[in-house]
């Protein structure tokens, strides 16, 4: 028989595949998203630590992602983008993640603008860090789809079928047309598959799920929004918001889908607002990193719980110290 570059041939390549083949789908699915005994599905918000390993002011970054967790109790840990900056990358990763994975927590990241700066290219470092332990990304790329982990992700109800809907999304890095310059925007191809599951939840369901969508550079709608006073936020901005100069559709596809309840990104450390957007709180998370860039006054996460059956959630920001401020619950009260 024909063999491959490696010199198995095919039929030691399928009994390979067979046998490695339900090990990863266990892995995949070992840790199911699933709403409380309660009623309640929890999730913590770390973005923009700006980490590097072996450096003293990211070891503070460290102790308040212990504390969080372990005060917090999060069902999911959602990496919002820029969490290693430096080499040696993979240390760096190592070190952050080990504070979810030795907890056991499941976990999502979309990557920044700054996370393939150093040694590793965009794809090393989605490889990497998907395929840690506890890490939810069943896949590195999607078909069709640029960028990468881009991924949905159903929360079960108690009675086991999907109650609320995830999505983690890359919202990419800088332009990459050479006639303008910026920050990444989303890829029409990108808006198409959104759509395309938020629909097909819609009909394998029978109704529309309350939706959270994560990624890291702010969508051009954020600015619009905080700036029309007529519109309810929580929470400052202390820097102009720096979205991509195009705008690709993807508010105007949650707007017309209808099930995304509030978009949560980082990219400007020093915002921690929430602002109501014709029925999409557009949120930023609380810088997590330290003072190897930028800051706010002080760290921290930002916390969000569903409630099985509503469509809204609770959200705060838990600072490093264990205060917590901007507490509020979503929709806002009319």
């Amino acid at each position: 028989m024909q063999q491959n570059r490696k010199g198995l041939s095919p039929a030691i390549v399928l009994a390979i595949l067979l046998t490695i083949g339900p090990l990863v789908l266990v892995r995949a699915q070992s840790q199911p998203l699933a709403f409380d005994g309660q009623g309640r599905f929890t999730i913590v918000q770390f973005t923009d630590i700006h980490y590097k390993a072996g450096v003293d002011n990211s070891a503070h970054s460290i102790r308040m992602m212990a504390a969080t967790l372990d005060d917090v109790k999060p069902d999911l840990v959602v990496f919002t983008g820029d969490i290693v900056v430096s080499a040696p990358s993979k240390t760096g990763w190592d070190e952050v993640l080990d504070v979810v994975i030795s907890r056991g927590i499941p976990y999502l990241v979309t990557l920044g603008n700054h996370d393939d700066e150093a040694e590793l290219t965009r794809q090393e470092v989605a490889e990497y860090v998907a395929a840690k332990p506890h890490a939810l990304h069943q896949d590195v790329a999607l078909e069709g789809v640029s960028g990468y982990l881009n991924a949905t992700l159903a929360v079960a109800g108690r009675n086991g079928k999907p109650a609320a809907i995830l999505y983690a999304m890359d919202s990419h890095a800088y332009s990459r047309d050479a006639r303008l310059e910026g920050y990444g925007w989303f890829d029409h191809d990108q808006v198409a598959w959104y759509r395309a599951q938020s629909a097909r939840y819609k009909e394998t369901q029978g109704d529309t799920l309350p939706a959270l969508a994560f990624f890291h550079i702010p969508l051009p709608e954020y600015k619009e929004a905080f700036d029309n006073l007529k519109n309810k936020r929580v929470g400052v901005r202390y820097e102009d918001e720096c979205p991509p100069f195009l705008n690709t559709g993807m508010y105007a596809a949650m707007f017309e889908s209808g099930d995304v309840l509030g978009t949560f990104v980082g990219h400007d450390h020093v915002n921690d607002y929430v602002v109501d957007f014709h029925g999409i709180a557009l949120t930023y998370g609380c810088f997590s990193g330290s003072a190897n860039t930028y800051q706010r006054s002080k760290n921290g996460a930002r916390v969000i719980r569903l409630k099985e059956g509503e469509r809204g959630f609770e959200t705060w920001i838990r600072e490093f110290d264990g205060v917590f401020v901007n507490r509020l619950t979503y929709p806002f009260a009319r």
